[in-house]
């Protein structure tokens, strides 16, 4: 594939949205999606989203337990990332296997073994003695994890028609979204007042109706001729990526500073090898060519780094209420509730907001109000009242709901039919990846102001520091927004057509 070139939009039929698609270039913008949306697309993003409800409540709930579990288990509250991270890990590890299973065996069927297997994970979650055994029961909550969320996206993309996508994505975030406005206080109540171990038990009658609706109304779609199976390349990013994620994160345990570096080596070593076997070629299990792909690219790149504080937050928040301010569990999630609020109150807004403003200019702004919005939870101390912090939460789930919400619409703006199995799991790969990585930077970050500050247990001075550094990092993704095209995706935002609104009316 040769990488696509940027142009003026014209009324030549042969330029749509400033994109000139060369011979063999990932596709035309109108090559996204059907010229017409599936009747029931709405019904089918809902009960995709029962499974992303699963999932979210799963997070979000954990997230407030981690302090009670930890204290069962005999370790340090800051070692639980690792129960975060195994899942995660899972994530990044098997999503790009998703696409080319679901092409192979069609998308139900992976759909619900996934569904199974995420249940199968949750039960022996709620099993587990150690912290050990725990890791590995979550690990395998995220191979199931691994081919819902992608498989997903892939049944609504081809579902939909383009200028019906910022509804339908929003549509699929919903009920993905009321799963951390449950959470947070479901968690805490759980931990009070129950056993922990609950957390994971009630994921099995949601999983039961997921895998029934599943059964009743989505399509088993798949490729006529699937591409063959690139195991060398699944090796080859697996050992990448799991050794980098678990290097980085071994880096916040004490006396583990040999073990992470010979991991990030070999993951390191891995990732070349798998650049070099990939490149140019036909079915690689993540398609180092759709990155020729502009818009695509951006959205990859901009997306991950912002993913940095999207993945620290469920980690450090929590710890910050009950470690730091001394919160109890159900207090801690009835705070951190906000930020799901935020995000729910933002999906009717995300179409109008990018309607008038395009993604560019609103992924610029947006990404650094966002972003602010976290680096405030860093001045968080005992003297803040309860609904100041509320208030702060509720902003920045807003606004860092409707920055993803963009993103996760741009990023198919160029991508056709042919390449979208590949295109999502690809972007589902980096996406995971990142918000693991987020949470490996906050533990590190923790460390290490603990250890400059002295402290053998974490202050509100080391939590401030953390999210300062995590949020940092984020903020750098303004650069890479700012490379988007003025007219990217316009025909997707419907800021083409406003524009055009806008003229005539001056016009006249």
């Amino acid at each position: 594939m040769r990488p696509r070139r940027r142009g003026i939009a014209s009324v030549n039929a042969e330029v749509r949205d400033g994109i000139v698609p060369a011979a063999g270039s990932l596709a035309r913008t109108d090559d996204l999606g059907p010229p017409q949306s599936s009747a029931n697309y709405r019904l089918v993003a809902l009960i995709i989203a029962s499974a992303l409800f699963m999932e979210f409540v799963d997070a979000t709930v954990l997230a407030t337990a981690l302090p009670t579990m930890a204290r069962d288990f005999g370790v340090r509250p800051q070692e639980m990332s690792v129960a975060l991270t195994s899942y995660l890990l899972a994530l990044a590890i098997f999503i790009p296997a998703s696409g080319v299973l679901a092409d192979r065996f069609g998308s139900r069927t992976v759909f619900r073994t996934a569904i199974l297997l995420f249940m199968l994970g949750s039960l022996a979650c709620g099993q587990s003695p150690t912290l050990e055994t725990i890791v590995v029961s979550r690990f395998v909550q995220g191979i199931g994890g691994a081919m819902m969320i992608p498989v997903g996206r892939l049944v609504l993309l081809r579902s939909v028609a383009k200028r019906d996508m910022v509804n339908a994505m929003s549509w699929l975030l919903v009920p993905a979204l009321i799963g951390p406005i449950v959470g947070p206080p479901l968690g805490g109540f759980i931990v009070t007042y129950l056993d922990w171990r609950w957390i994971f038990y009630i994921n099995l009658p949601v999983g039961a109706l997921g895998f029934w609706l599943v059964g009743r109304f989505i399509a088993n779609i798949r490729e006529d001729e699937p591409p063959r199976f690139d195991t060398l390349g699944f090796i080859l990013s697996g050992v990448s990526l799991g050794c980098l994620l678990f290097g980085f994160e071994m880096v916040s345990r004490p006396g583990e500073a040999t073990l992470a570096s010979i991991l990030v080596a070999i993951g390191a070593t891995a990732g070349v090898f798998y650049i070099r076997h990939a490149r140019g070629r036909v079915g690689a299990i993540l398609d180092l060519g759709l990155l020729r792909d502009e818009t695509f690219r951006l959205a990859v790149i901009a997306g991950s780094i912002t993913r940095i504080t999207q993945g620290a937050q469920p980690f450090l928040l929590p710890l910050m209420m009950q470690v730091g301010l001394g919160f109890s569990a159900a207090r801690s999630g009835t705070i951190t509730v906000a930020t799901a609020i935020g995000s729910l109150a933002m999906k009717s807004m995300a179409q109008r907001v990018l309607r008038r403003f395009g993604f560019r200019r609103a992924l610029i702004w947006n990404g650094v109000i966002a972003t602010a919005g976290y680096a405030i939870c860093g001045l968080f101390s005992a003297s803040w009242p309860v609904w100041a912090m509320f208030c702060v939460l509720a902003f920045s789930g807003f606004f860092m709901s409707f920055q993803f919400t963009a993103y996760n619409t741009i990023a198919y703006a160029g991508v056709d039919k042919q390449h979208m199995s590949s295109a999502t799991a690809f972007y589902s790969t980096f996406q995971q990846l990142m918000l693991s990585l987020g949470i490996c930077v906050a533990a590190v970050a923790l460390h290490l102001a603990m250890v400059v500050n002295g402290n053998a247990a974490p202050t509100m001075n080391d939590f401030s520091a953390a999210f300062w550094v995590v949020t940092a990092i984020s903020l750098s993704a303004t650069l890479w927004n700012l490379r988007f095209a003025p007219n990217a995706g316009a025909e997707i935002s419907g800021h083409a057509e406003a524009q055009a609104d806008e003229g005539e009316r001056s016009a006249a």
